[in-house]
């Protein structure tokens, strides 16, 4: 109940300090022009608290990273599979912080392909990317789309890969870090 109330209140003050705690962004577009991105910033800003975050469902799963950047650790909620609600993102996207800790850097939504004649997914006026296979054992095919909140990316603020994020050294270049999440997060 005290966790709710906590992530109620930070989502409030989030929301109402917008303009002056805005997140770094991509040159290619400002997040707080758009009603429908500022809307995802309100509602996700509570999981800058990993807790919170797995409370509301949303589970770890690898950090994945190519030589083009990196995705950071995924927690997914497969609850929001399929949503194209700006509030209900199917991933929360996040980097190491060090000293064992989680910094959220961007989200991300989750389509699940339907049929071969599935059209592409909208969302925020951007297509989203694929049709792609899985990242993790039993996730489906699907469509996905990033947004780049709460990390600049110079690839742009809807690129799947940010150069800017990192994952632990899995020891080669290009492989996803089978560091685990939960240890990170200090589950």
């Amino acid at each position: 109940m005290i966790a709710r109330l906590a992530g109620a209140a930070l989502t409030l003050v989030s929301a109402l300090t917008l303009p002056a705690s805005a997140p770094a962004h991509a040159t290619d577009q400002d997040p707080f022009t758009d009603p429908q991105l500022v809307a995802a910033y309100a509602a996700t800003a509570q999981y800058r608290y990993v807790p919170l975050a797995t409370a509301d469902g949303y589970e770890p799963h690898l950090c994945l990273a190519r030589p083009q950047g990196g995705m950071g650790f995924h927690y997914f909620n497969e609850s929001h599979f399929g949503s194209l609600d700006p509030e209900k993102p199917g991933a929360l996207l996040y980097e190491d912080a060090g000293h064992g800790t989680l910094r959220l850097v961007g989200v991300e939504w989750v389509v699940p392909v339907t049929g071969k004649n599935m059209q592409r997914p909208r969302l925020f006026g951007h297509d989203f990317q694929g049709p792609m296979a899985g990242h993790y054992p039993g996730m489906p095919t699907h469509y996905d789309l990033h947004v780049w909140l709460y990390k600049k990316n110079p690839s742009g603020l809807f690129a799947q890969w940010n150069p800017n994020v990192k994952c632990p050294s899995s020891g080669t270049q290009g492989t996803q870090s089978t560091q685990s999440t939960k240890a990170m997060a200090g589950h």
